[in-house]
């Protein structure tokens, strides 16, 4: 599935952390927005190591999955790609 992550983290060191994870996940596209092709359980360890480090009382994830339909539509302006289906990320 392909997902599309935004955060807003208050504490700057717990946005380096959560920005380490996402590295680990997909790939930066913006400060604070991945893109990430997984599968449910490596969505599911994502999310748990995010919410390890959040404050739910002031910081804020999005998960946006997109099927492959929406996938196709996406337009982008500028400096960029879009991750593709085929596109490995080795880790």
């Amino acid at each position: 599935m392909f997902y599309l992550v935004t955060y807003d983290i208050c504490d700057p060191k717990r946005l380096r952390k959560v920005a380490k994870i996402m590295e680990d996940f997909g790939i930066r596209v913006q400060k604070s927005v991945f893109e990430c092709l997984l599968d449910d359980k490596q969505f599911i360890t994502m999310k748990k190591k995010v919410e390890k480090v959040m404050d739910f009382q002031v910081d804020s994830v999005r998960y946006y999955s997109l099927c492959a339909l929406c996938r196709e539509k996406i337009e982008l302006s500028g400096a960029g790609f879009v991750l593709k289906e085929d596109q490995f990320i080795i880790i």
